[in-house]
This record gives C-alpha cells, structure tokens and sequence, in this order.
C-alpha cells in the first residue's frame, strides 16, 4: 500500500475574524502547518490549533511567515538572513511553548507562502535558518518544496520532507503559482491531481509533466471549498490503495 502525508495551512483566523473551518478539516488530513500569528493567527488560535491536533492525532508543524497581516503574508519583504532567522525563531518558538503547555510535540516547520519562497531559493539561507530551529527542538522535521530546494536541504543531512501542492497550479519551471486570494476549485480536479502527486508526478499549467517524488500533499484551508477538495482526495485516496502517515523523526523520511 502506498503512503502520503496530507498537510494543511490552518490556524490562520485572528481575533474575531474567522478564516476556514479547522474543527471539520482537521479530522480529513494527518498533519497541520499552524500559523504563528504573523501573516494570521493569534495566541488563542494557536492553542486552539494544538487541541486540535491532539485531539484527532495528526502531527503539528509550525507554519512561520512574513510579519505581513494585511497581505496575509503573500507580500515579497526585502529582509536579511539575520531577520529572517529571528522571525523564524520568534514565531516557532511561540508555538512550541503552547505545544509544550498541552502536551503535544512539535513535529515539523514549514514556513509560509513568501517567506518559504525566499528560504527555499536560498541555499545558504536554508541550512541556517535549519540549523537555528533545530536549537529549538533537534528532532524537528522541514518541510521544503519538492525538487531542486528539498533535495538540497537533505544532501546536507537535515530531515526533509519533500513537498507538492495539489490545490495550486505549477509553471513549466516547476514553480507554486501563489495565489493572493484563492478561489473555490474543483475538489475532483484536485484529487486527480493529488493521486498523481503520490506516483511522483505533478502536471503544469502548459502541459509538462514534472516528475517530483514527494513526501507530503498540500491543500490550503482558506481556499472556500476545502473540505469538499479534502473529502474528494481521501475518497480518491481510498480507492487508490494510498494511506495518511505524517513523517517525523523517526519515520522512513529520505534523506
């Protein structure tokens, strides 16, 4: 039987405004990236998102961005390596604490959107910005855009988790599309995507077929229609034979 990680981008409602529905996707994936307050989230979303995961047992990562609220972190920032690790070890050390306050272990770091961009073009940026999470808590895996970033990040021995994105289209380079406010999409285009994904292989906007092994499939809970895309995938999931297992330090994660 085939294996895949199915992730999340949750935790991103702040104050009174409310962004996706946590309580009713949680239960459809087997890890979630929790934003840190930054590009969305606060302090008692944060907590919510960990009784959460501990509550349905899917693994907890942190999902740090850009200090960018209004542009919910979608936004180019001109920062320093320097920067960019303190904001790192800011935000994933906020969550940890209310991990830690709960009982429940921080299992993987994922940055956000253009922040994850800007790391992942960077070699030298990612083995620093590893090195410093890793300071926090050395077990932690890092989940990193499948192809020439995650394969990079491992040749350097750091536990990598090798990411593509079924609910976003690619170019023929073999780059996300972002988009700054997504819309709803076809939850049967999505899983058709997503049982290709695990078979290594993602299709661009013209065409290509990439071929990207990859460790762990995203959707994104502020897409309106989620849980109608994570419902599609896990019932294409099952038909295909493929089952959920989160990567963490001691599972079979390549290096």
């Amino acid at each position: 039987m085939k294996t895949i990680d199915l992730n999340a981008d949750a935790g991103e409602s702040y104050g009174r405004w409310t962004l996706g529905d946590d309580e009713a996707l949680f239960p459809l994936i087997s890890s979630v990236n929790t934003a840190c307050g930054w590009h969305g989230g606060d302090p008692a979303i944060m907590r919510k998102s960990v009784r959460l995961a501990k509550e349905h047992g899917i693994a907890l990562g942190a999902h740090p961005g850009f200090p960018d609220l209004m542009g919910f972190g979608r936004r180019m920032m001109d920062v320093s390596h320097e920067e960019v690790i303190d904001m790192m070890t800011y935000q994933v050390g906020a969550l940890l604490a209310f991990a830690e306050q709960e009982g429940v272990r921080l299992n993987h770091i994922k940055p956000h959107s253009k922040l994850y961009v800007t790391i992942a073009r960077d070699d030298d940026l990612m083995c620093k910005v590893a090195d410093a999470m890793l300071a926090l808590q050395p077990d932690l895996v890092f989940f990193m855009l499948a192809g020439r970033a995650a394969d990079n990040l491992r040749k350097h021995g750091y536990n990598t988790c090798a990411e593509v994105v079924a609910d976003m289209e690619y170019t023929d380079e073999g780059d996300v599309i972002i988009e700054s406010r997504p819309p709803a999409k076809d939850p049967e285009y999505v899983a058709r995507r997503a049982v290709d994904m695990v078979s290594g292989i993602v299709e661009t906007i013209g065409g290509r077929r990439l071929e990207l092994d990859a460790d762990t499939i995203c959707i994104h809970g502020d897409r309106p229609n989620v849980l109608d895309i994570a419902k599609s995938i896990r019932s294409a999931f099952d038909r295909e034979g493929i089952s959920l297992n989160a990567p963490s330090a001691t599972s079979s994660v390549r290096f």
